[in-house]
């Protein structure tokens, strides 16, 4: 039976705890970066929730939460123009697809190892 990918997650991350128990070593690879857990802010939470999630699927969140208002900009598609929620987490009404990764970072706090 196939396994979910939230399941997948959960291995990987305890098997990383794992080796990092035993070698002492920080975890590398599978479970660093985009992949690593993170805790959302409260303002974060009220769009992707309070749980840790990997940044990658916080950036879905935010993607589907934005499609789901339709908060893209109609002539450029680059551009999201935020709602209440989302200009709380950008910090003004109007961002690009671009920068809107480093409005996030703000609002995330990484595992401590």
């Amino acid at each position: 039976m196939a396994r979910s990918r939230e399941t997948r997650g959960k291995d990987e991350t305890a098997a990383a705890e794992k080796k990092v128990k035993a070698t002492g070593k920080p975890a590398r690879g599978a479970r660093g970066g985009i992949t690593a857990p993170v805790t959302p802010s409260a303002e974060l939470a009220e769009i992707v929730g309070n749980n840790e999630l990997p940044r990658s699927q916080v950036l879905s969140k935010v993607w589907d939460y934005i499609k789901k208002h339709k908060l893209q900009d109609a002539k450029d598609g680059r551009q999201i123009n935020a709602d209440e929620r989302l200009a709380k987490i950008f910090g003004k009404k109007s961002v690009s697809m671009f920068e809107m990764n480093k409005h996030l970072s703000a609002h995330l706090t990484a595992k401590k190892a």
